[in-house]
């Protein structure tokens, strides 16, 4: 019998496939921030009443980091999802994250990690990365 993906905290819905893709893009997300030599301190954390996809530090700086994946090109690129609205949400749940977390944090900055995820032969998948650092001050897009 086939197990499926359930939502956290929640065992009996079933995951959506755009949740499931999601969650996916932030673990490789986590994973390729370390191989940068960043520390992960916190997945998927809830403060301000927003949720953090990853908090990272980066020597004496904290990094927010919101993490996009799409399958489609449909709605442009991932990172444009990260709009102002978004950006203030974040910087609210920052500020509260920072609160309760931020001593010894030096600095703070916010980056975009935006994957593509492409069909590939066979069934297989390629995932490209984009890496905005330091995607966003007061509302302005880099990008």
């Amino acid at each position: 019998m086939a197990t499926r993906r359930t939502h956290p905290g929640n065992q009996h819905r079933p995951m959506a496939k755009h949740q499931a893709l999601g969650r996916e893009g932030e673990k490789r997300a986590a994973l390729y921030l370390e191989q940068k030599g960043y520390r992960i301190e916190a997945r998927n954390v809830r403060a301000g009443g927003v949720e953090i996809d990853l908090v990272a530090r980066q020597g004496r700086t904290l990094v927010f980091v919101e993490v996009k994946t799409r399958r489609s090109r449909r709605f442009g690129p991932a990172e444009l999802a990260v709009d102002a609205r978004r950006q203030q949400r974040m910087f609210r749940g920052a500020l509260a994250w920072l609160a309760e977390n931020g001593r010894g944090i030096s600095a703070a900055r916010f980056d975009v990690i935006a994957w593509q995820v492409d069909p590939r032969p066979k069934g297989s998948e390629e995932w490209r990365c984009r890496h905005f650092e330091g995607a966003f001050e007061g509302g302005h897009h880099p990008y």
